[in-house]
């Protein structure tokens, strides 16, 4: 299909998979429809495009901002496009970009004269956790407590560093938490249970954390997160869940003051500036990328990636288009 005003037709080379993507193929993402083709952390190339677009030519590398928005409600209009009233994301609401090529619009793509296929595929899930640690703007020498060491919050760890905010990761899983301490070089971490809220205050002298942020979509640890936050923080739910949420009102939320936040998808400008922080060296993308398959292979491996004992972390699809 040749793409039209504003459009762009892309070759596909390289697809990340992520939380939503197993959620999908199990029946369990509540925003998916079917049938749905997946994938929306894409690195692709530009082949041709509309005879208005000036931001991208055949040739260029590039990410793809995932989220389509309708450029007209009223949330577009005031700068909130992550959270269009018409938004739709490739591979969840609208078919994706596993396959070798397909027309996105040319402003949803953000180029790199530099980065690799498979680096420019983990944008989106970067740009992920900068929305939500934007939301929360930490301040240096905070305490930010991130819960929850996939994807998700292993994006949240990288952008509350660069705040120069000090970070502590909680999860269940001792293999991520040590991934979090060897790879991403992050010293507090605390293993889930019963004695988890006194470790925070060890590890904070008793004051708790400035900045809670949920990436763990559990209804159960974001209905209980408050208790890890100090008086005066901010909650952020960046990790999703169709279950209700239920939490004590007067002795933690009103008494501490708290500011709880959603956290939805990320904007436009995400996108360069993690392009650039990957450029500059100031994010390492090596530690991310765990497995690798080609699209061939899609069918028998997917299945191996749902089980934690593979250490997945980020996979990636080369699809080399031709």
């Amino acid at each position: 299909m040749p793409p039209g005003e504003g459009e762009a037709r892309v070759r596909v080379h390289a697809v990340g998979v992520c939380g939503t993507d197993y959620s999908g193929y199990l029946g369990k993402m509540a925003f998916f429809s079917y049938p749905r083709i997946p994938g929306h952390e894409l690195g692709v190339e530009v082949v041709s495009v509309g005879a208005d677009v000036t931001n991208v030519k055949p040739g260029d590398r590039c990410s793809v901002e995932p989220y389509i928005n309708c450029q007209r409600c009223y949330s577009c209009r005031r700068g909130h496009t992550n959270c269009c009233e018409n938004h739709q994301t490739l591979g969840v609401h609208c078919d994706g970009g596993l396959r070798p090529f397909f027309v996105v619009p040319a402003r949803k793509l953000h180029v790199s004269r530099k980065l690799a296929s498979e680096q420019l595929a983990l944008i989106e899930t970067l740009a992920i956790g900068c929305h939500a640690v934007n939301r929360a703007a930490p301040k240096p020498g905070e305490n930010v407590l991130v819960l929850g060491a996939g994807p998700i919050g292993l994006s949240v760890i990288e952008f509350a560093r660069i705040s120069g905010a000090r970070v502590i990761v909680l999860d269940l899983n001792k293999q991520r938490l040590a991934f979090v301490r060897e790879k991403l070089k992050v010293p507090d971490t605390i293993v889930s249970g019963a004695s988890a809220l006194e470790q925070l205050r060890d590890i904070t002298s008793g004051q708790l954390a400035d900045v809670v942020i949920d990436a763990t979509g559990h209804h159960e640890s974001m209905s209980r997160c408050f208790e890890f936050a100090t008086f005066a923080a901010r909650v952020v739910y960046v990790g999703i869940t169709v279950k209700e949420l239920v939490f004590p009102h007067a002795p933690i939320m009103h008494r501490r003051e708290l500011t709880l936040m959603a956290s939805r998808n990320a904007l436009s400008t995400d996108f360069p500036r993690i392009i650039g922080l990957i450029e500059e060296g100031r994010i390492d993308t090596k530690p991310w990328l765990t497995h690798r398959a080609e699209f061939a292979e899609v069918p028998a491996v997917f299945p191996t990636w749902l089980k934690p004992e593979t250490g997945v972390i980020k996979a990636v699809v080369h699809v080399r288009a031709e």
